[in-house]
């Protein structure tokens, strides 16, 4: 198979899997099928389009062969057969839901579907990575720091649940946007994060998830304009995705905010992001992605690295960790104290941390504590840190980063990166 054929392949992945499956499971009205037939339409790409060549509408293509299969497999059961008299009814596209709410747009109707509220909290989140982003499960696990089969059941049963318990596939009409708004925004911040951390080798920025996440919390702003925490959640998304490109060199390697070139930043995204949180702000009680957003702005408007009001950022995630007293946060938290106090003030709030197990298997602290006993001249210390983060890690360019500051904190040439 040529470079050229498998890279359209992974590029229609990227771009067409959440719009596939979300079509497809509205056809249907069954998730595992509507997964199965996604993914067998992919298959068939792989072995297709070396020798018939890339078609010129790759979605097209492959939505097509993906309800061919699903129309086969309902056609070899009692069930299906009756669902397929039903589809017969329809046109050759399925159209428009005239039930869907005021958006018709079928990956806000999956988001807004999974997270219904008789869905457990993590389990929304899950399904709708699963289904939106084909995420692995093992993937999806390693967000939520639990085991693969612990997510694998999670998923099993909140595809039973919806449906056992009837859930319409649909944007809820306007009074019953409220009860599912934190849910849906979790899942957009997290769908931006995965393709966000995505960076190195073949992976890069998975830049087609970013872009997903921020065009689906637009619609989402759109569909509520009245809603503070939308607008921080999409402020938030544009002033981290402004720095995308200054994240990794030619390379794939890391380049940490401290080192990026500020010039490369998107002024643009910054300055839409400014505008979306200064209107936030204006607007009730403040929630955990505004808190987030101003961090981000505090970043985005300091003209150099040494300019960063690092006070201000220890202020806003002490407020952050009263809203999400999470270990993540307070590890954030750890690192903002560091910079404003000094080392010894970040490293006594790391290692209150130490023992949690949400960061466990997370390399982020060990990788925290090495940064924190390297600026306070502890070499050695900082050297087993950095060993103990690189037991940890599982992408590569971090692991490249890691690597490459072990290797100056042994030497005691520590270059920009």
């Amino acid at each position: 198979m040529s470079e050229q054929v498998r890279a359209a392949v992974a590029e229609a992945f990227r771009d067409e899997w959440g719009q596939l499956v979300a079509t497809l499971i509205r056809w249907t009205g069954d998730w595992d099928l509507a997964e199965e037939a996604a993914q067998e339409a992919f298959a068939v790409a792989l072995r297709r389009w070396p020798v018939d060549g890339i078609p010129r509408r790759p979605g097209a293509w492959l939505t097509t062969v993906a309800r061919n299969h699903a129309t086969d497999r309902l056609r070899r059961n009692v069930v299906g057969a009756a669902k397929l008299r039903e589809l017969a009814m329809l046109d050759g596209d399925p159209g428009p839901d005239p039930e869907s709410g005021p958006l018709t747009d079928d990956r806000l109707r999956l988001i807004f579907t999974c997270c219904h509220p008789a869905l457990g909290f993590d389990a929304r989140i899950a399904l709708t990575l699963r289904t939106l982003t084909g995420l692995t499960t093992a993937e999806i696990a390693r967000a939520f720091l639990v085991p693969e089969q612990t997510m694998s059941k999670r998923l099993v049963r909140a595809k039973a649940k919806i449906r056992e318990a009837g859930i319409p596939y649909r944007v809820p009409p306007a009074h019953l946007l409220p009860e599912r708004t934190t849910a849906v925004l979790a899942v957009l911040y997290l769908v931006f994060n995965e393709g966000y951390a995505a960076t190195g080798g073949a992976e890069l920025i998975r830049e087609s998830l970013c872009a997903e996440a921020i065009r689906l919390t637009r619609l989402l702003v759109g569909l509520m304009p009245d809603e503070p925490e939308a607008q921080g959640l999409l402020a938030l998304l544009l002033l981290h995705d402004a720095r995308r490109t200054s994240r990794v060199d030619a390379g794939g390697d890391l380049i940490t905010l401290e080192f990026q070139d500020r010039s490369r930043w998107d002024r643009d995204a910054i300055s839409e992001g400014i505008n979306l949180l200064d209107n936030a702000f204006r607007r009730g009680p403040v929630g955990p992605y505004r808190v987030q957003a101003a961090i981000a702005a505090c970043h985005a408007t300091a003209p150099t690295a040494a300019d960063t009001d690092w006070k201000q950022i220890a202020g806003l995630y002490d407020r952050l960790l009263v809203l999400v007293p999470s270990a993540i946060v307070a590890l954030n938290r750890a690192v903002a104290i560091g910079m404003a106090e000094g080392p010894a003030a970040g490293l006594a709030e790391v290692d209150t941390l130490r023992g949690r197990p949400e960061l466990a298997v997370n390399h982020l602290l060990p990788a925290t504590r090495a940064d924190l006993l390297r600026r306070l001249g502890d070499t050695a210390g900082a050297a087993t840190a950095y060993r103990e983060a690189l037991a940890l890690v599982d992408t590569a360019a971090e692991r490249r980063y890691l690597e490459r500051r072990l290797a100056e904190t042994i030497s005691g040439d520590v270059r920009p990166g």
